[in-house]
């Protein structure tokens, strides 16, 4: 790669998915691009979240559907091989080397720059090379554009006891190697009620502590029941309405945690995990060298530019602008943005950015699909009935027992789901669908199509699913929504 050059046209911080898609839509239009990563290409979710969480969470989720199959229970009883659970994370991963994403970024023209990268004013970037790789800093400058796609990190609250106690975050709770025998999660997210399905099901004690009322509290309230009901089911303890005070670990890393909540009461694990959510990476990137203040979320228009920067030089991409915190969102702004980028470049004075719009990241707000790969799935996008009815709109809400379908009767003996459609009345279509269920994680995206496509429900209904699948929830629905 040309690592003698020091100008471009487009400079990316952060070569996650975020960054590699971004810097791939401006060098497929013909723009010059570098890409500045200080650690693995791929970044985050290759490596620490989504690939890995989702290699330990498949046999578990397998194993469980599996035992709903007559015939097929009595072969899959036991424990897993958490070794071979393990191997194969670590596959999936590239043994935690980014060779595979370096071959990528050869092929499609885009320079790498090792190191922590940095704004040093108005389109400059200053890299300062790896710990240990010899080389002064070195100084980048964007004809047109620089992108900050330097995504998000794990929040850790301030407690007595927590630097001492060395608490996992959800990097060591996707790569560890060994199953902790007693394992607390904090939280009630996403993260929280993955990371208890997957460690649940390799066999340690799982006790779940949530601040708030239940689990997955940003989707349809039946979700998180559903998910919390299971995970009980499989010997996880969960505490609502529960919050920490602090931790301690007297015996140095291979000791025991004892947590201390606010009841005073205390509790002792192997390991606890935080999943209290997420902070932006921004604290170190430069930003008050362009005027803005350093360590928060970065405000953006409908093309991913950065709001309060003169000039329009400035785009940021992905999570540190917090519209959507979800990889494949990130990689939506990011063909979006590196597109808006490229026409800015050629002149274009005036892009498309109304709702829907080629250069508009209308999905952010309006049809944001999301799967939690818990036992059973949730997958959900746009509206939940609480959020539309927030808004003031005027909707009916759809429920549905998807035990009933044919096809999911079939799929697993005594299936347990729901899903609900929210309508939007005046409009004639739909603004948000929730499935709760096993295997419901495919049926996601035709109600993206649906909500995206604000197809109109009647329209819907000429929609056919195939028999027996699945699918026919969407033929229940509309039965239900009719009358």
């Amino acid at each position: 790669m040309n690592q003698a050059t020091d100008e471009y046209d487009v400079i990316v911080l952060g070569a996650g998915p975020v960054g590699e898609n971004l810097a791939d839509r401006a060098r497929a239009a013909g723009l010059s691009t570098a890409i500045v990563e200080r650690e693995l290409v791929g970044g985050e979710c290759s490596y620490w979240a989504c690939v890995p969480s989702k290699a330990l969470l498949r046999p578990v989720l397998a194993r469980a559907e599996a035992r709903q199959v007559p015939g097929l229970r009595e072969a899959v009883g036991g424990s897993l091989a958490a070794a071979d659970v393990f191997a194969h994370r670590d596959k999936q991963v590239g043994n935690w080397k980014d060779d595979g994403a370096l071959t990528w970024l050869e092929s499609a023209g885009i320079d790498l720059v090792r190191g922590h990268g940095r704004l040093v004013g108005p389109r400059r970037v200053a890299v300062t090379p790896p710990d240990g790789s010899g080389g002064g800093e070195r100084a980048l400058t964007a004809r047109h554009a620089v992108a900050v796609c330097t995504g998000t990190r794990a929040a850790l609250p301030d407690m007595p006891g927590i630097a001492e106690a060395r608490p996992w975050t959800s990097r060591e709770a996707t790569s560890a190697g060994a199953v902790p025998d007693r394992l607390i999660i904090v939280g009630g997210g996403v993260v929280a009620a993955e990371m208890a399905t997957a460690w649940c099901g390799l066999g340690s004690r799982v006790t779940v502590l949530v601040r708030g009322s239940g689990l997955l509290n940003r989707i349809e309230p039946f979700a998180g029941e559903l998910v919390a009901e299971t995970l009980r089911e499989a010997g996880a303890e969960i505490r609502t309405g529960t919050s920490v005070k602090g931790l301690a670990r007297p015996g140095g890393v291979e000791g025991p945690v004892t947590v201390t909540l606010e009841s005073g009461e205390q509790l002792e694990a192997d390991e606890v995990l935080f999943a209290t959510g997420r902070a932006p990476h921004t604290a170190d990137v430069g930003l008050e060298t362009v005027g803005l203040e350093p360590g928060g979320w970065l405000t953006v228009d409908e093309t991913c530019r950065v709001t309060d920067v003169p000039d329009g030089w400035l785009y940021a991409a992905g999570d540190v602008n917090h519209r959507a915190l979800l990889t494949h969102q990130g990689k939506y702004q990011a063909r979006i943005a590196g597109a808006a980028i490229a026409a800015r470049a050629r002149g274009v004075e005036r892009l498309d950015t109304g709702r829907w719009g080629e250069y508009a990241t209308t999905a952010d707000e309006a049809a944001v699909p999301q799967v939690v790969f818990t036992d059973p799935e949730v997958a959900a996008v746009g509206l939940t009935a609480e959020q539309a009815e927030s808004e003031g709109r005027d909707i009916r809400v759809v429920d549905y027992d998807m035990g009933q379908v044919e096809g999911a009767a079939l799929y697993a003996d005594g299936y347990r789901g729901r899903a609900r459609m929210v309508v939007d009345l005046d409009r004639g279509h739909l603004i948000g669908v929730t499935f709760v269920g096993p295997g419901v994680s495919e049926l996601l995206h035709s109600a993206t199509v649906a909500v995206a496509g604000e197809v109109p429900v009647d329209r819907l209904w000429h929609a056919v699913p195939s028999f027996p699948t699945i699918s026919e929830i969407w033929l229940r629905l509309l039965e239900a929504y009719r009358g």
